[in-house]
């Protein structure tokens, strides 16, 4: 029982913070959220992204049909060491050559390497070569020129011919990044949470005595009385009838004074 009274009156201290605080909250939530918005569609760059689909897969002869599908085994399992060669320098060199001068690419195997992504889908002899820039069409060139160096490299590397193109990169005028509703909704959520963390910091630092029972129960000491505030409206309309009934006593004594 006393359990559970101590985390009701803590959870009924922590809504009372947070009520307390609401403006706090409310502001640090909107500041950080524009903020993140300010980000997304005026400092971060767009990016967008193209893919080129290639395909893994040697064709046999008609007597050798039955090895078909161990030959297609082979292939999938090629494919992992495909991709180490597609981010290889051997590959990378020649497409950094034939890529330097188009619009608004980083030029260089390292940036080239970082711009290109590679995937593939469990037993499939088809993977992806997928390209990254801020000019749709230099990302679809990067993938295009990717798979085709590949597919030329990999005949003389493997001495294999079991590569072919089957899908080739075209432009796309929808960036993939900045992802504007997954940035807006990170900022309203770290809003809040910075909110709620100046809210406790906040009512944790503030020393001031606030009520009788933190003097008699918190510290122990015993209250001798309590200081009310009046504002001066207050001390205005209690005063004032005073005054003018003191006034009209002593003008009436000095009447009487008068008289006699």
């Amino acid at each position: 029982m006393e359990t559970a009274e101590t985390q009701q009156i803590s959870i009924g201290q922590i809504f009372g913070i947070l009520r307390k605080h609401l403006g706090l909250i409310l502001g640090s939530t909107l500041i950080i959220t524009l903020v993140a918005g300010l980000m997304t569609f005026f400092v971060m760059t767009p990016k967008y992204a193209a893919t080129s689909q290639i395909l893994v897969n040697r064709k046999l002869s008609e007597n050798m049909a039955g090895a078909q599908y161990q030959q297609n085994q082979a292939d999938v399992q090629m494919i992992s060491t495909y991709k180490d060669i597609i981010t290889s320098p051997t590959v990378l060199r020649d497409v950094d050559n034939k890529m330097k001068g188009q619009p608004d690419y980083d030029s260089g195997i390292d940036n080239l390497k970082g711009s290109i992504a590679i995937s593939s889908q469990q037993n499939s002899q088809v993977f992806s070569i997928t390209a990254q820039s801020t000019n749709p069409n230099t990302a679809a060139k990067i993938a295009n020129e990717t798979a085709t160096t590949f597919k030329q490299k990999v005949v003389k590397i493997m001495s294999v011919n079991n590569v072919s193109i089957v899908s080739k990169a075209a432009p796309s005028d929808t960036p993939v990044s900045p992802r504007t509703k997954l940035n807006i909704a990170l900022g309203i959520i770290i809003g809040l949470l910075v909110g709620i963390g100046l809210a406790f910091l906040r009512e944790f630092s503030d020393r001031t005595v606030t009520s009788e029972e933190f003097l008699t129960e918190e510290l122990g000491l015993k209250g001798l009385g309590i200081i009310s505030e009046i504002n001066e409206a207050d001390i205005h309309r209690k005063i004032e009838p005073r005054i003018s009934r003191k006034k009209g006593t002593e003008d009436n004594e000095l009447r009487m004074r008068r008289r006699v």
